[in-house]
């Protein structure tokens, strides 16, 4: 059973800072990351990652810069900033109200259905 986009598809700048909250890290490693957390079960379209790069840079929660790599090619890596710590808290507290709210919708529906 794969996971619904729909469901995490508005997550997916708090998915992004979750990652960068542990070290700096490119594209293709985040999206690797997600895949190995959810069993293949999940994995971010390249253009929706990177416009969730964007827009996380141009919010000033992530910063940008070129890696030194000594072979292949050159990849630019993704730093959380300040503001973004404060934003991932922020966004991580608002899933957490979603998935109570969730939860007891979902748990009010199955009992009338008892």
């Amino acid at each position: 059973m794969s996971i619904a986009s729909d469901l995490i598809r508005g997550h997916t700048d708090t998915i992004i800072l979750a990652h960068l909250l542990k070290a700096d890290s490119y594209g293709y490693e985040i999206n690797r990351a997600i895949q190995q957390k959810t069993d293949n079960q999940y994995e971010l379209k390249e253009a929706t990652l990177y416009t969730a790069f964007r827009r996380l840079e141009e919010n000033g929660c992530i910063v940008s810069y070129w890696g030194d790599e000594n072979t292949g090619a050159r990849r630019r890596y993704y730093s959380i900033s300040s503001e973004g710590r404060k934003t991932y808290d922020k966004l991580k507290k608002e899933w957490e109200i979603a998935k109570k709210i969730i939860d007891k919708l979902i748990d009010e529906e199955s009992k009338k259905n008892e």
